[in-house]
């Protein structure tokens, strides 16, 4: 058996990125049509008016979330539900209405708790479905999906780049700050541990523009003229299952914008 060559090692990492990462139907659909149905989810969901569709909305949510897998990723959601937690203990407290309760001088508007709830359940069913369709995605896979779907190539080659950038100026900064332990380091609250620091962004912003540039000539090196190209035109085909799905849930979304509406 032939040895692979350092040249074939590299194209299977290169190809493992576009590939999906994850099990499950929903992963298994087109990534142009998880971007689609994502923001067409969202442009629905936040023009609901009635708790009961927006439960609907947020149960469609989790069951997708849950399909793809991205249900190991709750800690992402820690945040927002920190923000909502806020709003639930603010905005009945804050607007005006029929008081439900009363707290010292304070009075809690109905008004006010029913508005909290539909921000918390908007906010919920939105981002739990671009982590269950969007969320699931490799960086590449997201970046091609946006240019095949006629999003501008420079937007496409920021993104790219950009992402790519942010893991080696994390690795950069690990080094900085390996490189300052080495030089027995200890941060401490006093003007010699403010100037170290401001030391440490200064190298780290020089450092990441001579990388950049050593980038950019590296890509002009391998005939690179400012085009994106799609080399996942073999591996993405848009199938039946993908035309069933979007239509099943064109019929979702058309059902629910009708029970929002009779209700």
């Amino acid at each position: 058996m032939v040895a692979a060559t350092p040249q074939f090692a590299a194209f299977v990492s290169q190809l493992a990125l576009f590939l999906p990462t994850a099990s499950g139907w929903i992963c298994a659909r087109d990534p142009r049509l998880r971007i689609v149905a994502t923001g067409v989810f969202a442009l629905v969901t936040v023009n609901f008016t009635h708790l009961f569709t927006l439960l609907l909305a947020l149960l469609c949510a989790v069951i997708a979330l849950i399909n793809s897998g991205g249900w190991r990723r709750w800690r992402q959601l820690l945040a927002l539900e920190s923000v909502m937690l806020l709003l639930l203990l603010t905005l009945p407290l804050t607007t005006p209405g029929t008081a439900l309760f009363t707290i010292g001088e304070f009075s809690a508007s109905h008004a006010g708790l029913s508005l909290a709830l539909t921000l918390l359940l908007k906010a919920n069913a939105v981002v739990l479905m671009l982590l269950a369709l969007v969320g699931s995605l490799e960086p590449m896979q997201f970046g091609h999906a946006l240019a095949r779907l006629g999003v501008s190539e420079k937007l496409v080659h920021l993104l790219l780049l950009t992402i790519r950038q942010i893991h080696l100026l994390y690795q950069e900064f690990i080094r900085l700050r390996q490189a300052m332990r080495a030089r027995a380091f200890v941060p401490r609250s006093d003007r010699h541990t403010w100037h170290s620091y401001g030391w440490l962004m200064g190298m780290l912003l020089v450092r990441s523009l001579t990388r950049s540039q050593r980038l950019a000539a590296a890509m002009r090196l391998r005939g690179f003229h400012g085009r994106l190209y799609l080399i996942d035109v073999w591996i993405w085909h848009w199938q039946r299952t993908d035309t069933a799905a979007a239509l099943g849930f064109a019929l979702f979304l058309s059902s629910l914008m009708a029970m929002d509406w009779q209700l």
